[in-house]
């Protein structure tokens, strides 16, 4: 069975970048395009992994991560954002986040990421 991966990201043009890679790579790919409504992915679709933008209307990374986390803890949640900071990484790390990248995104760097992020929870699944 194929992991599903939730994108959570307001910007049309790295959506479709985002959900074309993790096709390719024989993902099954949910989107979102803000926080409330990728919530409800989250908890209807049981995804693998979430990639979430930092920046979104409405609710804010930060929160929608943190909702995640309150839906299922043990969740891999990649954070990317074109506003980043040392601050805002350490934030999404203490809330929960797997890893933290900035845009302009490497589709190569996100598909390590995500490959090593759902490796690690199966790690933790089998101990």
């Amino acid at each position: 069975m194929s992991e599903r991966i939730l994108v959570i990201e307001d910007d049309p043009a790295i959506l479709k970048l985002l959900q074309r890679g993790l096709a390719y790579e024989g993902y099954l790919v949910d989107t979102a395009v803000d926080g409330r409504s990728g919530l409800l992915m989250a908890r209807d679709n049981h995804p693998d992994l979430v990639v979430l933008d930092w920046m979104l209307p409405g609710m804010d990374g930060l929160e929608t991560l943190k909702e995640i986390k309150k839906i299922s803890p043990n969740l891999p949640v990649v954070i990317i954002t074109g506003h980043g900071s040392i601050e805002a990484a350490v934030d999404a790390t203490k809330s929960g986040a797997y890893d933290f990248l900035e845009k302009p995104l490497s589709i190569d760097k996100v598909m390590v990421t995500i490959s090593n992020a759902l490796n690690f929870r199966k790690l933790e699944e089998e101990n």
